[in-house]
């Protein structure tokens, strides 16, 4: 998959109204997934996703402990949006993640992830949108 496929499936599937909004909710996203998993694991998801993309995951403290909440927390202040609308991202970001690379790569991820994560795997863009 390349940039710009990806960016416009974020921005489908989070039916989000630019580009520019898809980028910062995949960039908050990865960033953020990229703190709370080890280096290696990092890199391993930035070697099968494209170059672009893996720069939105930005160069960050890998491998630090937080719970789902404060993952939810992370994105909402980095997205600079509202945390039901965090949560949804996050979601179809991961979920676009998941058709970008190999399926052993997204479980080597989830693998990293306490199960209280399993719901950051869940419902993305075929889960309900959120409501106000």
């Amino acid at each position: 998959m390349k940039y710009d496929e990806f960016i416009r499936e974020v921005q489908s599937r989070a039916r989000l109204s630019s580009l520019e909004e898809a980028v910062r909710a995949t960039r908050a996203t990865l960033s953020t997934l990229s703190e709370r998993i080890t280096e290696g694991e990092a890199n391993n998801l930035a070697a099968q996703l494209p170059d672009e993309v893996v720069y939105l995951m930005g160069d960050s403290d890998h491998g630090q402990r937080f719970g789902l909440d404060e993952f939810f927390n992370k994105v909402s202040e980095k997205e600079g949006s509202r945390m039901q609308d965090a949560v949804y991202h996050a979601r179809v970001v991961i979920e676009v993640i998941g058709d970008a690379v190999t399926g052993g790569e997204l479980e080597d991820v989830k693998a990293q992830l306490p199960d209280e994560y399993n719901k950051l795997f869940e419902a993305g863009s075929k889960g309900e949108m959120p409501s106000d």
